[in-house]
């Protein structure tokens, strides 16, 4: 029994190599800002599906009151979580500012 008798072919070498490089270009041509305004859009519509889970909920419609506090907290996660980025980056544009050039 040969112990290496496995041995992929290079295709699979040249797909991985051709995504990774697919990857490296769709990254450069997003920049800070667009990155930041999808990231706010993901918490803005976390905040949407937590206040239209908690409006069926009390409509009466068929939502369980478990599925109404993990959106809540969802969206109080993400809420969280972008505050402390927004604190994060005034921070460094303070310091920025403060260095002496």
């Amino acid at each position: 029994m040969k112990i290496n008798e496995f041995i992929p072919s290079e295709g699979i070498y040249s797909q991985v190599n051709s995504i990774h490089k697919d990857s490296k270009k769709e990254d450069n041509n997003i920049g800070f800002g667009e990155t930041l305004k999808k990231q706010l859009n993901e918490v803005n519509e976390k905040q949407l599906e937590s206040q239209k889970v908690t409006e069926d909920f009390i409509k009466g419609e068929d939502v369980e009151v478990h599925d109404v506090m993990i959106k809540n907290e969802e969206a109080k996660l993400s809420l969280q979580l972008a505050v402390q980025v927004r604190n994060k980056l005034m921070e460094a544009y303070q310091e920025i500012n403060r260095m002496q050039v």
